[in-house]
């Protein structure tokens, strides 16, 4: 098998798509930016971003503790400028508040862990490498 196939089967997701999670970033700023592409989270994630108007021309915010649901997940993509480890980029259909219906991008480091309906966690069996 390749060296390539390999690296791309480890990598492992830390959320499933189906999974419920909940939104929230640190304690100091708990809201969340749902943004509109995936590549616009990476860029902005690596410090790539123009202004605030074009990061409010592609974001929502989402208050703390709003529901989600995970629609996709891709593996360490996000290469954060201001820490030592990637992130995943979480795809997510939001479930409650003033958003909900509406699809947008997150950093696992925004989501949380939840059981939704039938006990079914966003989390996966196995866990990341």
């Amino acid at each position: 098998m390749p060296a390539r196939a390999l690296a791309d089967s480890s990598a492992l997701c830390t959320v499933s798509p189906g999974g419920h999670v909940v939104l929230e970033s640190d304690a100091v700023d708990p809201d969340v930016f749902l943004w509109d592409s995936r590549d616009r989270l990476i860029d902005y994630a690596a410090g790539q971003w123009g202004n605030t108007r074009a990061i409010f021309a592609h974001t929502l915010l989402a208050e703390p503790g709003t529901q989600a649901m995970v629609v996709a997940c891709y593996p360490s993509v996000a290469h954060p400028k201001f820490s030592t480890g990637d992130e995943d980029a979480i795809g997510v259909k939001i479930m409650s508040g003033p958003h909900r219906g509406r699809y947008g991008w997150v950093l696992s480091s925004d989501i949380h862990l939840t059981h939704g309906p039938g006990g079914q966690s966003a989390v996966n069996a196995l866990p990341k490498n």
